[in-house]
């Protein structure tokens, strides 16, 4: 008999759990759930990126028009747009043109590195070191293994 008054009150609790699961709200007359409220949450508002200045936007068109020739490593292309003997851009127009141009920079090292080639006389060894040198592209050491690679070296 214990046994049967024991399920029958845990039957009863799940079903009054059951019930009221979900719901925080008190109830009205009658038993019937009190209406409950939703409110959206407020949108957060978006930020628009403030437009380029004009030297900003020549800088991005130079840096372009550079990469379409091809060989330009992110150090050397800064240097050309920021040097008073290339386009003498401020720096930091310069960094902010290289960092809005679509580039793909394994693709300038091996463009600068076929160009190395079609002059003749590079070792895989040679031509790694020029194009990763600051002196030479400034391409990072992986940049230039990696062309060194698609070239054949």
């Amino acid at each position: 008999m214990k046994r049967v008054i024991a399920t029958l009150t845990a039957v009863v609790f799940l079903v009054l759990v059951a019930a009221g699961c979900g719901s925080t709200s008190s109830t009205t007359a009658g038993n019937a759930p009190a209406p409950t409220t939703v409110t959206k949450a407020t949108p957060t508002p978006t930020h628009t990126k403030p437009a380029m200045t004009v030297a900003q936007q020549q800088a991005v068109e130079a840096a372009q028009g550079y990469l379409d020739m091809g060989g330009f490593s992110r150090a050397s292309l800064i240097g050309q747009l920021s040097s008073s003997a290339g386009n003498g851009f401020s720096k930091a127009d310069a960094i902010y043109a290289v960092n809005h141009v679509q580039v793909n920079w394994n693709q300038q090292a091996v463009e600068a590195a076929q160009g190395y080639l079609d002059m003749g006389g590079f070792s895989r060894a040679s031509l790694i070191g020029q194009l990763s040198s600051s002196a030479g592209n400034g391409f990072t050491h992986a940049q230039a293994v990696y062309a060194a690679n698609k070239v054949g070296l």
